[in-house]
């Protein structure tokens, strides 16, 4: 993350997007520079577990496009690196679940 533009003005803009209007939101994503990741989902728009991972491959290989793009890598290269840090995550988290919500509201 840049730290010359404050981390609460870099947020994405999708105002204009039409699409949107056909869509629904599932998830928010956020990080701190150098801290934990906030996490919010609403598991009752996709009912079905395995559709939400089908949505994070899909987010994956959308991030390696835009890595791609943004820093002059091949997108097969970002890809084999988010990879790479899925697969750490999953065998150690980092981070514990501590910000779970009651059922019915974001987690």
């Amino acid at each position: 993350m840049s730290d010359k533009i404050p981390l609460a003005q870099r947020q994405i803009h999708v105002e204009g997007y039409d699409f949107l209007d056909r869509s629904v939101e599932v998830a928010r994503l956020w990080v701190q520079n150098g801290g934990p990741a906030t996490c919010i989902i609403d598991p009752g728009l996709l009912q079905q577990p395995e559709l939400f991972g089908m949505l994070m491959v899909d987010t994956v290989r959308h991030a390696a496009r835009a890595y791609a793009q943004c820093y002059g890598m091949t997108e097969e290269a970002a890809l084999a690196r988010i990879w790479d840090g899925l697969d750490a995550e999953r065998d150690m988290n980092t981070t514990p679940l501590s910000t779970i919500q009651d059922h019915g509201k974001p987690n």
